[in-house]
Order: structure tokens, then C-alpha cells, then sequence
């Protein structure tokens, strides 16, 4: 159980720290509402998963040792985060509605959830990330019992948190807040977007 509960408390702060996937559901969330933020989280949960199947079953050994797999996530990652970037600051600069509103494009759900994807397939920092969590609680001879408890675990706090990103960024106050910042927010995040898409594809 103290094993577990390293593995949980690791994966809690890996999960729930902000980066690129959880930046990205906040900003569906205050800009397009709960239900896109949900299907956005869908998709990085679904990524999540599969990548803490491939470090629970042992198949993260690989990506490891051949470096070009993880060279070539890295450059996909980067390529798609600067390219969310670009479309952070063209946001940013675009004129207001009349009213006074911000717009909230309709991004149909299945998009969403496939960026979502998408994100964290191009973040070889997330099946890494798994290895060290599970390498934490997993000794070597470890019973699979012990590999599902924690596999099982980490996957409901991953929806928890990243559902919570959604929930909680889509409430009213933070909504209003966005509204009245959109354009600080949105600059802010291609910032954020251009930085960590840069970090991926040129430095190590």
C-alpha cells in the first residue's frame, strides 16, 4: 500500500502540474464551454492510457532504447505545439464580436477529442513520465496484481484531474474572467505553446 500510494502521489503531481495538455483544456473550457473541454480531456485521456499500458507491460523499454522513436515524437509534438501557438496568437489579435462578446467557435466535438490525442501522442515526456511513476512502486518481481492496482489507479486520477480541468475552468466566474482577459489569455498561452514546442524540438 505505501508503494501505491508513492505511485499515486507522483502521478497526481506529474498529471495535475500545468504543461501544454492541461493549459489547453482550460482554454476550451472558458472559451467554448464544459462539453468541448470534456471531449478535449477525453482525448488526452485516452492517450494518457495507452501510453501508461505501454510502461506497465514493459513495451516503454523500447521506445527508450531506439531513440529515434522518441526523436520523432519529439518533432511531431513540436511541430503541433507551435502550430497551436500560431493559432493562440491569431486569436489573440482578432477583433472582438460587436456586442462586446467573446466569440466561442464551434468546434465540433470529434476535433477536439482527436486534438486531444494528438497533443499527448506528440509529448514523448508522457510515456517517460509513466516509466518513472510505475518505476516507483513497481520492485522487480513485482505481482501483477500490484501492476493493475497501480496501472488502474493512475488512470481514474488521470480522469479525474483532467475532467476536473474541464469542470472547473467552464464555471461561470472563471468563464466571465475569461471574457474580460480573452486576449491577455490567448497571447499568454501562444507564449506558452511557442516555448514548449521550441523546448521539444531543439533542445534535449
Amino acid at each position: 500500500m505505501q508503494d501505491l500510494l508513492v505511485v499515486y502521489i507522483a502521478y497526481v503531481i506529474a498529471a495535475g502540474s500545468p504543461g501544454p495538455s492541461n493549459m489547453a483544456i482550460m482554454n476550451v473550457a472558458m472559451s467554448q464551454g464544459r462539453q468541448p473541454a470534456l471531449a478535449l480531456a477525453a482525448g488526452v485521456i485516452t492517450m494518457s492510457t495507452f501510453w501508461g499500458l505501454i510502461a506497465v507491460t514493459g513495451i516503454s523499454t523500447l521506445l527508450v532504447r531506439y531513440a529515434h522513436a522518441l526523436i520523432l515524437l519529439k518533432l511531431a509534438g513540436g511541430l503541433y505545439l507551435l502550430w497551436l501557438a500560431w493559432k493562440a496568437a491569431r486569436s489573440a489579435v482578432a477583433v472582438e464580436a460587436p456586442t462586446g462578446e467573446v466569440p466561442r467557435p464551434a468546434t465540433a466535438l470529434g476535433a477536439l477529442y482527436r486534438r486531444g490525442i494528438l497533443m499527448h501522442l506528440g509529448n514523448p515526456k508522457a510515456v517517460l513520465a509513466w516509466v518513472a511513476i510505475m518505476s516507483l512502486g513497481l520492485k522487480p518481481g513485482a505481482s501483477p496484481e500490484m501492476a493493475l492496482l497501480a496501472f488502474g489507479g493512475c488512470v481514474l486520477l488521470g480522469v479525474s484531474i483532467f475532467s476536473g480541468y474541464a469542470v472547473l475552468f467552464s464555471t461561470a466566474p472563471l468563464v466571465r474572467g475569461y471574457a474580460r482577459a480573452r486576449r491577455w489569455i490567448e497571447a499568454s498561452l501562444a507564449v506558452f505553446f511557442a516555448g514548449a514546442g521550441s523546448r521539444l524540438l531543439f533542445f534535449h
